[in-house]
C-alpha cells in the first residue's frame, strides 16, 4: 500500500485525484492540501510514499516544492502545461500528467510508481536483488524495464551510461553512472571490468590478461579488476 496525498489549488481537480485514487487498490490517501505548504506539514508529520502535486500554484509551485525537499517521496506531476514537463523530469519524477487525465493514463502513472516503489525497497537487500529478473532506468521521460538477462554490457560515458542490449535491441542511454549501476545490478550476473565498463558474466565468451571477448567484441580489463577476474575463471576449475 502507497501512502499518498494529493496537492492542488483547483478544487475541482483535486476531488478528481481523489475519485481516481480511491479507484486504485493499492494507494492510500493521507490527505489533500489546496497548497505546496500544507503538503509540508503533512511530511513533516508522517512518511509519505507518493505524492500527486499541480505544478502552477500560488505561492509555492510544485517545482519549488520538490526543490525544497531533502527527502524525497515518490512525485507525480500534474499540469495543463505541456512546456513544464522537461523541467519536470529533471527532478527525477515518476511521470508528468496533462490535465484533463483520463483514468487509464492516471492508472499508467501509478503502476510506474508502484513498480519503482516496490524496486527501491526491493534494493535495499541483496538477497531480493539477487532474486529479481530486471530493473527500471529512466530514459526519455519513461521508466523502462530492462531484463537482466537482455544486458550485454554496460559503458560509462561521463553523467551517462549506454546498456547495450542482445540485438536486436537497440541501446539504452541513461543518466547515471557506472559506479551506480554497480550498485544497482546483482554481483552473481554482472562485473566490472574497468572504470568505464560493467560486462553480463553471461555473455563473455573468452578472456584475456589485459581483456575480456563478448564475441568480437574486445574490452579493456583494469587494473584494479584483474583479480575480480581472475576469481570468475577460477570458479569451474
Amino acid at each position: 500500500m502507497l501512502k499518498c496525498i494529493a496537492v492542488d489549488d483547483e478544487p475541482l481537480a483535486l476531488q478528481l485525484l481523489e475519485d481516481y485514487i480511491d479507484k486504485v487498490p493499492y494507494l492510500q490517501l493521507i490527505a489533500t492540501c489546496p497548497d505546496a505548504f500544507e503538503a509540508t506539514a503533512i511530511l513533516q508529520q508522517q512518511e509519505i510514499d507518493l505524492v500527486f502535486i499541480d505544478i502552477q500554484m500560488p505561492g509555492l509551485t510544485g517545482i519549488q516544492f520538490i526543490q525544497s525537499l531533502s527527502q524525497k517521496p515518490l512525485f507525480i506531476l500534474i499540469t495543463a502545461y505541456e512546456k513544464f514537463a522537461l523541467e519536470g523530469y529533471t527532478l527525477n519524477v515518476v511521470d508528468y500528467l496533462l490535465k484533463p487525465i483520463a483514468l487509464t493514463r492516471f492508472m499508467q502513472a501509478c503502476n510506474k510508481a508502484l513498480e519503482l516503489y516496490q524496486l527501491r525497497h526491493g534494493q535495499s537487500s541483496p538477497a531480493n536483488k539477487e532474486a529479481a529478473s530486471y530493473f527500471f532506468v529512466n530514459v526519455d521521460y519513461s521508466l523502462v524495464k530492462v531484463l537482466y538477462q537482455e544486458v550485454m554490457w554496460i559503458e560509462g560515458l561521463r553523467d551517462y551510461v549506454k546498456i547495450h542490449l542482445k540485438p536486436p535491441a537497440k541501446p539504452l542511454m541513461v543518466r547515471s553512472t557506472v559506479k551506480n549501476m554497480e550498485e544497482e545490478l546483482p554481483a552473481s550476473k554482472f562485473i566490472r571490468i574497468h572504470k568505464s565498463y560493467i560486462v553480463a558474466i553471461e555473455s563473455i565468451t573468452s578472456v584475456r590478461k589485459n581483456s575480456i571477448f563478448i564475441g568480437e567484441l574486445e574490452l579493456p580489463v583494469g587494473e584494479t579488476y584483474r583479480e575480480s577476474i581472475d576469481q570468475l575463471t577460477k570458479r569451474n576449475l
